[in-house]
C-alpha cells in the first residue's frame, strides 16, 4: 500500500516524537519540522501530502506557514494542530487555507482518522471552532450580511440539515450515519451545497453558513 506522506511543524521534540510514533504506526511516511523554514525546504525537497501545522511556532507562525504553503502548493492539505483556540488565531488560520483545526489535547486515532479524511477532500475543526466563527460573526452588523437569516440560498430543507452537520464538524460518513443514509448520498448533498454556496471546499461552507445565517 503506498503511504502518504505526511510533515509535522512542530517546535517541541517531544510532541513530535509523540506524533511521530503515532502515524508511523498507520499509513504514513513522516518527516519533521522543528520550525517553518526548515518545513518549507522539506516541501521543495519530497512530496508532501499533508502538513500538521502549530500555530506557535518561532520567528515565522503556523497562520504565515499555512498561508505561504497554500500560496504555492495548494493541494498540500493542511492541519492546523494547536492548544490555541482565540478567536483571531482561530479565523486567521481559516483564511490562510487550513482544511481542518484540531486541539492539541485530541485522541491520536481520531487525529489520524481526520488526517485521512482531509486526505479524501473533507474538512474537519473542533466543535469550540464552530462557536468561535459564530460568536464572531454574530458581532458583525446585519447591513453587512449579503442574506437574511434564512435567505434565498437555494439550498433544499435536507441540504440544510446537512450543511448544519457540516458546521458541527462531522465528515461525511458521520453524517450519513446520523441521517440514516448512503454515503454516495451524502457526497452529492455535500457537492450540491458547495455549488450553491460558491465554495470550494467544507470549512468555506461553514464559514458562509455562519456567518450568512443559512442556519
Amino acid at each position: 500500500m503506498e503511504k502518504y506522506n505526511l510533515l509535522i511543524v512542530e517546535d517541541h521534540a517531544l510532541t513530535r516524537f509523540a506524533l511521530k510514533t503515532a502515524f508511523e504506526s498507520s499509513e504514513f511516511k513522516v518527516f519533521e519540522a522543528e520550525n517553518a523554514m526548515i518545513a518549507f525546504d522539506c516541501i521543495k525537497s519530497n512530496k508532501i501530502d499533508v502538513v500538521l501545522m502549530d500555530l506557535g511556532l518561532p520567528e515565522v507562525n503556523g497562520i504565515e506557514a499555512t498561508k505561504k504553503i497554500k500560496e504555492h502548493h495548494a493541494n498540500i492539505k493542511v492541519i492546523i494542530l494547536t492548544s490555541h483556540d482565540r478567536r483571531e488565531e482561530v479565523l486567521d488560520s481559516l483564511r490562510a487555507g487550513a482544511n481542518a483545526y484540531c486541539s492539541k489535547d485530541i485522541n491520536p486515532e481520531k487525529l489520524i482518522d481526520i488526517t485521512k479524511s482531509v486526505l479524501n477532500g473533507e474538512a474537519w475543526f473542533d466543535a469550540k471552532v464552530a462557536q468561535v466563527v459564530l460568536d464572531a460573526v454574530s458581532c458583525v452588523p446585519a447591513a453587512q450580511n449579503s442574506e437574511e437569516p434564512g435567505g434565498e440560498t437555494n439550498l433544499t430543507g435536507r441540504e440544510k440539515q446537512v450543511l448544519g452537520l457540516i458546521v458541527e464538524g462531522l465528515n461525511n460518513q458521520e453524517i450519513a450515519k446520523k441521517l440514516d443514509v448512503s454515503i454516495n448520498t451524502t457526497k452529492a448533498h455535500v457537492c450540491n451545497i458547495l455549488q450553491k454556496l460558491s465554495v470550494q471546499d467544507r470549512t468555506q461552507a461553514a464559514i458562509k453558513a455562519l456567518k450568512d445565517r443559512i442556519i
